[in-house]
């Protein structure tokens, strides 16, 4: 696979087309020519890199092989973006997150490169199982769910956008974990997703950053013990990923930090005998970026991941000041040059740590360092769950970063006396407001400290940054009413459409041109082209083409045939009681009990996909696991609605598996209790794909029905006010007594019908039910969301009439790419522009 030189070789031999040209000029761009055979790049990769014979090189080797080949052509593209900014000197964004959700690179990196006919041609001629090459390469095991992924779809958007930015988060040697299921239960093994090379990495070891703690570490019992008082520090290490923009004119860097240790082990000590103790420091080091979320079940993991956050804050603000000073001697235009974005409230000790170094490193007095702090930082909520909202125990602040806590008092202070001349008397508010939340163990609240400590706070959807304002941090919202903005998440349609769903995107390109890959909004185009019916078909054909692939490849994986032709009706993102995918289960559940009580009921045939993990210390998520597996069991297991209700759990969700089951969607349940849901970005990409939404008034959905019109969606439950409103007085027994379906469905799922062999293993689901309150109010919202699925199912039966819904859906989804997001960040928040790469 190569592209060949500027200097004479026929290009034509490649794909005979006057673009690859361009593309030859656009990546050959430094000083090394891209020669030898068309095969040149793959052939020495597969060979050199791996010193096998080309014939016995395996699928691994060859994945490898093709990666490298696509990174050689990158690089130098790569290095003039940054050779750029250097030059320029313009404002960059740094966007700091505890996740980043990438995914596969390969197939993305080649289509973002416009690269596609070169590889085609190149797999055609090496006969590679290309297909076999992709699924080599792992999802890269840096986030977990709607953060990390909104993190890689917003630098997708910023490099083809050309906008200056670059992306900083921690390099975890596991993901968070590898889930299968055995007996209906989740069971989780570590996820080593660089037991491998990962071709894309580029490690820096020359620009390794120290970070400083106030403590040491020894090892005591086969266990890791702080040793207050004796300081110590850590290197942090970067590995470079480039973010490739499309049309591959803006390559930026994603900057992923690894731990290390000063020096490998102590050397009397392990002569001395104390093979382990001499480890002591290594272990600390390689500890902190081991795994993606380690067990905050225990006071240990809850620390671990204290350090994992200030480790993420401190080594990525010393790079990018240094960065800023190589082109810049006056510290007071550091907010001219510079943008941080702190995507939820892990990066928040960048404000104590940024105030630290321009007063104690720089000597800026308190007021300047102040000023430049907040004008330099942003901060995006994204939860309006108060146990999602962290706060850090004042103790380990004494313990591991006194200074920063000496800080952190001095802004509370200050702030506080702030508040007191507002809001005179008001000691209520003064508590609330404050930093430090009181109590039997004093913590530092990260939220507060976010919003208090930058210019800007934004939410995440309309209805999320409005109950953000009125409830979540009302008092700091009536403090600082000019901060407070809502930017509304989207998704990049080049992976989520264009690469995911090939034949939609075909059929939207046929239409409509492809302009729409970079301005989403030209999908209203598509509007018209619903009442077309040479347009309904081709977009039916697509449909069907999309499914009938899906249920390939889940045969393939899986095992589990499924009928293309039923209707796939999916839920798939975290399990989390909010998310309410118990209540899936209890439509499920009503409506097999009505096949039950009427065979002879004509039903549309469907297939119900689940998938989505559990938190390893969230019991309840991992029962409501258990529970979907064991009802599809029973569904399997009754040859009365066998070919016409079929429920799956779909074990190991990814980037990757989302990619092949959102395309081929009929049906999207976003149906979390209404005030709950911040955004949710699933909800957009189903939306794009054609699927249509059932759902409730929550998150990002409410602006995606004012979109489509709500006449195109099948809306139900209470809303956000209802749910606040009948808090007091809700009581999950009325519906039990009182609805008949509620009641059987309920009965059903806890009967030992479903649980067979483990009788009373769902006695807590039922008990949050009906014996604690319902806090999530799933009984409150079944028959409703049952009525919407009959609304639903009757409109399947009208072929034409769900294609024109399906395209409708498709041509108002234009709000949803992240390039509309990013755009309202850079203008409204970092007042950054575009710098094109020269």
């Amino acid at each position: 696979m190569a592209v060949k030189n500027r200097s004479g070789a026929d290009s034509s031999t490649v794909t005979g087309s006057k673009e690859l040209s361009k593309l030859i000029a656009q990546y050959g761009c430094g000083p090394i020519q891209f020669t030898g055979t068309p095969d040149v790049l793959y052939e020495r990769h597969l060979l050199f890199d791996n010193v096998v014979d080309l014939n016995a090189a395996g699928a691994r080797e060859r994945f490898e092989a093709v990666a490298r080949s696509v990174r050689d052509v990158l690089s130098q593209r790569w290095l003039l973006t940054e050779n750029t900014y250097e030059r320029q000197n313009p404002k960059r964004v740094y966007y700091l997150s505890i996740e980043f959700l990438i995914g596969r690179s390969l197939a993305n990196n080649i289509t973002n490169l416009l690269l596609d006919d070169v590889v085609k041609q190149a797999v055609d001629k090496e006969k590679l199982d290309w297909l076999g090459a992709l699924e080599q390469e792992p999802d890269a095991g840096l986030g977990n769910g709607g953060l990390g992924r909104l993190a890689a779809c917003f630098l997708d958007s910023l490099s083809t956008m050309q906008f200056p930015a670059m992306g900083y988060g921690l390099r975890y040697e596991y993901g968070m974990f590898r889930q299968s299921i055995q007996n209906g239960w989740q069971r989780e093994k570590g996820d080593n997703w660089l037991r491998r090379p990962d071709p894309w990495e580029v490690a820096r070891p020359q620009e390794k950053v120290e970070v400083k703690l106030n403590c040491s570490f020894e090892v005591r019992g086969g266990i890791l013990h702080p040793v207050i008082g004796r300081p110590s520090h850590l290197i942090a290490i970067p590995f470079d990923r480039p973010v490739v923009g499309y049309g591959g004119k803006t390559i930026n860097t994603l900057r992923l930090w690894a731990a290390a240790a000063p020096d490998a082990f102590d050397f009397q000590e392990f002569s001395s005998g104390d093979f382990i103790g001499a480890l002591a420091e290594t272990l600390t080091a390689e500890s902190l970026t081991r795994v993606l979320y380690p067990d905050d079940s225990t006071s240990m993991g809850k620390g671990l991941r204290f350090l994992q956050e200030y480790f993420l804050a401190a080594a990525s603000l010393a790079d990018l000041l240094r960065r800023f000073r190589r082109s810049n001697t006056d510290w007071n235009t550091l907010p001219e040059k510079v943008a941080i974005q702190l995507n939820d409230t892990h990066p928040t000790l960048v404000v104590s740590e940024l105030m630290r170094v321009l007063l104690d490193e720089v000597h800026l007095g308190w007021d300047e360092a102040w000023d430049l702090t907040q004008t330099t930082l942003a901060y995006t909520n994204h939860t309006l769950l108060p146990e999602a909202l962290e706060a850090w125990p004042v103790a380990w602040f004494e313990d591991f970063l006194p200074r920063h806590l000496e800080i952190i008092f001095e802004i509370n202070r200050r702030f506080l006396d702030a508040v007191r001349a507002r809001f005179p008397g008001d000691e209520g508010r003064i508590e609330r407001t404050s930093l430090v939340e009181e109590g039997p163990e004093r913590r530092v609240r990260m939220a507060n400290l976010a919003i208090v400590g930058s210019h800007s706070t934004n939410g995440v959807a309309a209805i999320h940054s409005e109950l953000l304002r009125t409830r979540t941090v009302r008092d700091l919202a009536e403090m600082f009413p000019e901060r407070f903005s809502n930017k509304t998440n989207g998704v990049t349609p080049r992976r989520w459409l264009l690469l995911a769903n090939p034949a939609l995107a075909g059929t939207i390109t046929e239409a409509i041109g492809d302009d729409w890959i970079c301005d989403l909004g030209e999908l209203a185009r598509l509007k018209p082209l619903a009442e077309d019916s040479a347009f309904r078909e081709r977009f039916w054909k697509s449909t069907r083409e999309t499914k009938s692939g899906f249920a390939q490849w889940l045969k393939a994986r899986c095992g589990e045939a499924i009928d293309p032709d039923s209707l796939f009706d999916s839920q798939v993102k975290r399990i989390h009681e909010y998310k309410r995918q118990l209540l899936n289960v209890l439509r499920i559940a009503v409506l097999y009990n009505r096949l039950r009580e009427s065979p002879g009921l004509e039903v549309v045939p469907r297939t119900f996909l689940f998938a989505g993990k559990a938190a390893p210390a969230y019991r309840m998520a991992k029962l409501i696991i258990k529970l979907v597996n064991n009802l599809a069991a029973t569904l399997d297991a009754d040859p009365a609605v066998r070919g016409r209700l079929k429920v799956l759990f779909l074990p190991e969700y990814c980037v990757s598996l989302a990619e092949h089951v959102i395309p081929a969607s009929d049906v999207s349940n976003q149906i979390s209790t209404a005030g709950y849901e911040a955004s949710g970005t699933s909800n957009m990409k189903f939306m794009m794909n054609g699927a249509l939404t059932l759902g409730t008034r929550d998150g990002a959905t409410i602006e995606m029905a004012k979109e489509g019109g709500e006449e195109n969606f099948f809306l139900f439950g209470l809303t956000a006010q209802q749910v606040a409103e009948s808090r007091g007085w809700y009581n999950p027994h009325w519906h039990y007594d009182h609805e008949p379906e509620t009641r059987a469905a309920l009965d059903l799922v806890f009967s030992d019908q479903v649980s067979r062999n483990e009788p009373g293993v769902f006695s807590p689901l039922r008990e949050a039910l009906l014996t604690h309150g319902d806090y999530y109010m799933h009984l409150a919202d079944l028959r409703s969301y049952l009525e919407a699925d009959a609304r639903l199912s009757a409109l399947y039966r009208d072929r034409e009439g769900w294609v024109r819904k399906a395209i409708l859906n498709v041509g108002s989804s234009g709000k949803f790419s992240s390039d509309r997001t990013i755009a309202e960040y850079a203008s409204e928040i970092w007042k950054l522009k575009p710098c094109p790469v020269e």
